[in-house]
């Protein structure tokens, strides 16, 4: 119930009670009994309208109450779809964290897989370094890539590896070429240390010079031991192959020190490279097969008369053959022939037999008949 109407009949009960104190002091006035019956009509219009706005208050704590309960239902199923979204938000977003992480990690895996690829790398690397500074081990890896190369490339009838010549002198490799060329010596060893100080020298001009003077001097030195070891008159060809298992090498003597390849092409000595001694085997191994095809030419040629003569022979063959087949056909013409002429007499035998055989006709009346 509102505050200020609950004042209001207050107030009138008060004013009520007052008229009634006054009707008792003075007794049945007219007026005071006209005031006090307006005062209860008054008090009676009061509680209706106390009654009306207690229903309407009613009403409207009901319909108050209707929309706090279809506010609430409204809210919690906009919390429900909220709840939902960002379940599902948070469900696609942990999908995409767990692929993105298993992508990560196969990441990792492939940068680990990596680094130790690397560190291997590194480790070899280390290695060849090692193989390289080391005399003696430089000269077996030359070797060994030496062998590869010439095994990949050539038949093994065609080469020997460490071949003992006149000279008491074992080349590393000896190719055995048909004439005029002959056999061809290949040595693998190469002077390595003047080139790594040549190559240390950096941007230091006088010690680059000085080391690339050193590289020349080694360069020719071999190149002039291989000749004198390696080029024997009416024994080897007369050419020899200084092999450099690295191109780095091969190409600094032909940037660096033209003259020195200069003076070994003029010394019969050739320098190649891993790339340059399998083009040169490649054009040796067409020149064997060609040789080999020269070698067996007189076999071929002769193969060749003898299938003439098979084929020579077969064409008669077939031509008596064929007068075999004309005298079996002359045979069968003649053989139908005779059966022909024999079915006609039988033919004519069986018509002749039939006129026998049959009885002649006559015609005898009887008596007293009439024809």
């Amino acid at each position: 119930m509102d505050v200020s109407l609950i004042a209001v009949v207050a107030a009138v009960a008060l004013a009520a009670v007052a008229i009634v104190i006054a009707l008792r002091g003075r007794g049945a006035d007219p007026e005071v009994m006209r005031l006090a019956q307006s005062q209860s009509e008054l008090v009676g219009s009061l509680k209706t309208l106390v009654d009306q706005s207690a229903a309407a208050q009613a009403a409207t704590a009901e319909r108050l109450q209707a929309q706090e309960r279809a506010l609430a239902k409204a809210l919690e199923e906009r919390f429900a779809d909220i709840t939902r979204r960002v379940g599902e938000h948070l469900e696609k977003s942990a999908q995409a964290t767990s692929t993105t992480i298993g992508d990560l990690r196969e990441r990792l895996v492939k940068i680990d897989e990596a680094q130790k690829s690397l560190a291997e790398l590194s480790s070899h690397v280390v290695s060849l370094q090692d193989i390289l500074s080391n005399k003696q081990a430089r000269g077996a890896f030359g070797e060994e890539q030496l062998e590869a190369i010439v095994r990949d490339q050539l038949p093994p009838a065609h080469f020997e590896f460490q071949a003992t010549l006149s000279n008491r002198t074992r080349a590393d490799c000896l190719l055995r070429l048909p004439p005029p060329l002959g056999p061809l010596a290949i040595d693998a060893k190469f002077p390595r240390e003047a080139y790594d100080a040549m190559r240390e020298a950096g941007g230091d001009e006088a010690a680059r010079a000085a080391a690339q003077r050193a590289f020349a001097n080694a360069i020719t030195k071999h190149v002039n031991d291989i000749a004198d070891k390696y080029i024997i008159p009416g024994e080897t060809a007369e050419a020899a192959m200084m092999f450099v298992p690295s191109e780095a090498v091969y190409c600094e003597i032909y940037t660096s020190i033209k003259d020195v390849a200069d003076k070994a092409r003029r010394a019969r000595v050739f320098i190649v490279s891993p790339t340059t001694l399998w083009a040169v085997l490649n054009t040796m191994r067409a020149i064997l097969k060609d040789a080999r095809m020269r070698e067996q030419a007189d076999a071929i040629q002769r193969e060749v008369g003898l299938l003439l003569e098979d084929v020579a022979r077969l064409g008669k063959r077939v031509d008596n053959l064929e007068g075999h087949f004309a005298a079996a056909e002359k045979d069968v013409r003649e053989i139908r022939t005779s059966a022909d002429k024999i079915l006609r007499r039988g033919d004519r035998i069986q018509d002749v037999e039939l006129e026998k055989a049959a009885p002649p006709l006559t015609l005898v009346p009887q008596t007293g008949s009439k024809l």
